[in-house]
């Protein structure tokens, strides 16, 4: 029986999305699948939990990106998104990939503080989306996707912040929680 690739999107203003991608990933893991995990804004200069237990699982783990938006200069990251797009665009070719986790591609796409079609262009990523290999299923997370993005989806699931102890009790990202 032949397996057709589905694109899942998680996207919207509350916690949860990467743990989402996270969840699939384990259950492709645990099928004996090949998973591949690409995060476009957390940097490498980091260790991120998730980072450490799929390298435990014997899965690549590679962040591209260089952290937030207002952590760098917009060359910085416009050269951090271009280095990233090519990266991908090659996995998204790659026949031997079960699952390929795109965590944060949404984030990097809604970029609206400096230019990045030139470097992370939509419509490129939406064909190569499009034409990545039929068996392949790719998961895309992360805020603001765009409605092109989210029409080529099978499944999108919008994760909403009911409550928030960052908003509602003024408390810092946690170990083991958010990173």
């Amino acid at each position: 029986m032949s397996r057709q690739g589905m694109l899942l999107v998680y996207t919207g203003e509350g916690k949860g999305k990467t743990t989402a991608s996270l969840g699939v990933a384990l259950r492709a893991i645990g099928r004996g699948m090949k998973v591949k995990y690409f995060q476009f804004i957390k940097s490498p200069e980091r260790t991120y939990g998730e980072q450490i237990a799929l390298g435990k699982l014997g899965v690549e783990t590679v962040q591209l990106g260089i952290g937030f938006t207002w952590t760098k200069t917009p060359e910085e990251h416009r050269e951090a998104l271009a280095k990233a797009w090519q990266i991908v665009k090659e996995e998204l070719k790659d026949e031997t990939t079960d699952l390929l986790v795109l965590d944060e591609l949404n984030n990097a796409l809604a970029i609206t503080r400096f230019p990045i079609d030139d470097v992370l262009p939509l419509q490129e990523v939406l064909t190569a989306v499009q034409n990545r290999p039929k068996t392949m299923h790719l998961v895309i997370t992360g805020r603001s996707a765009h409605p092109s993005v989210l029409a080529l989806a099978d499944l999108v699931s919008t994760i909403d912040a009911t409550k928030h102890y960052y908003a509602d009790q003024d408390v810092k990202a946690m170990k083991g929680l958010e990173f």
